[in-house]
């Protein structure tokens, strides 16, 4: 046999057990539940600040342009 035949399943399964053996516990996992859009702190996050964001990165972007 060849070493290629053995030492490649035996490299999936130990990389996939240290895979496996790094996931946290004691971190808060994600929720299920989908954005509540009549919660204002929920419009704020997930549609102001990142409205904002592109606006100053669009606002940024024509200043550094007619200075060059």
């Amino acid at each position: 046999m060849k070493i290629q035949n053995i030492a490649f399943p035996v490299i999936a399964m130990l990389v996939s057990i240290s895979v496996l053996a790094q996931k946290p516990t004691e971190v808060p996992k994600p929720s299920d539940k989908p954005i509540d859009l009549n919660n204002p702190a929920d419009i704020i996050i997930y549609i102001v600040l990142p409205l904002c964001a592109v606006l100053f990165f669009i606002v940024y972007k024509k200043q550094r342009n007619k200075k060059s």
